[in-house]
């Protein structure tokens, strides 16, 4: 497929943990050689993930991208990434006292995380070390309240039962498991990012895509004018689709991609 018009070209939006790769892994051969093809053909390939900066560049290089937009954080930083080096284009802060203060009331027990931007994360207590992207630095509550962050992750034994407060009280939560959620500022999500970009980028509403599997997907579903959920992905994630494709195993993602291009 040749490279058409500006105004002709695809915006995709790709999550990148359990969509174009497993965490911990890169890109199978399959899915590196389909995000090429896409490139060469002309479109944006957008990663939009949960993952910090320090995760989605070190994805984005691991795909071949070297002049890509990136939403990271489920929306609350957008990143330029040309070469190896980023910029941060616009970010956004959550209300960490607000967190805190309800994640003490709901669980005691729960661990906190704060996103440093391309460093690493604050936390209260030590994480799993492949639960977070970047370094580690302990610290005590009163310095997350002094230093502002974009992101506040919450990790504990029914984290989850903390969103219905976080929620009450205007702020953007999202549980992809029982044990663990993810918190960002009001109104924030992947598409809410994307849609900047996307006007940005001359992008026809009716030219984006979205490819996903998780529940911080399910706003950028609506976003995309088309939109698949990964095979493997929760029934709930699969029916707020409009498509589906092929699981991770079977470089799913790869399938969507290639298709475009027909």
């Amino acid at each position: 497929m040749t490279t058409g018009p500006r105004n002709s070209r695809l915006m995709i939006a790709c999550d990148i943990d359990g969509t174009l790769l497993r965490t911990g892994q890169p890109p199978t051969p399959a899915v590196h050689s389909a995000t090429q093809e896409v490139l060469r053909a002309g479109h944006h390939i957008v990663l939009a993930t949960g993952r910090s900066v320090k995760g989605a560049v070190s994805a984005a290089l691991q795909l071949g991208l070297h002049d890509a937009w990136m939403v990271t954080s489920n929306g609350a930083i957008t990143v330029h990434l040309v070469g190896d080096r980023y910029q941060v284009v616009e970010q956004h802060r959550v209300d960490t006292a607000t967190v805190i203060d309800i994640a003490m009331r709901a669980a005691a027990a729960v661990r906190i995380a704060a996103e440093i931007v391309g460093v690493g994360w604050r936390v209260s207590a030590p994480f799993p070390r492949h639960e977070l992207n970047g370094a580690q630095r302990q610290a005590p509550l009163g310095e997350f309240l002094v230093n502002p962050t974009p992101r506040i992750a919450l990790h504990g034994p029914g984290a989850h039962q903390i969103v219905r407060a976080l929620l009450a009280c205007g702020l953007t939560a999202v549980a992809p498991r029982l044990d663990w959620v993810d918190v960002t500022p009001p109104r924030i999500s992947k598409a809410s990012a994307l849609e900047k970009i996307r006007k940005d980028l001359g992008v026809e509403p009716g030219r984006t895509v979205a490819i996903g599997d998780g529940e911080n997907d399910l706003e950028m579903f609506r976003w995309a004018s088309h939109d698949f959920a990964m095979g493997h992905a929760a029934p709930s994630v699969v029916a707020a689709a409009t498509y589906s494709t092929g699981s991770i195993d079977d470089d799913g993602a790869a399938t969507v991609l290639r298709s475009l291009l027909t």
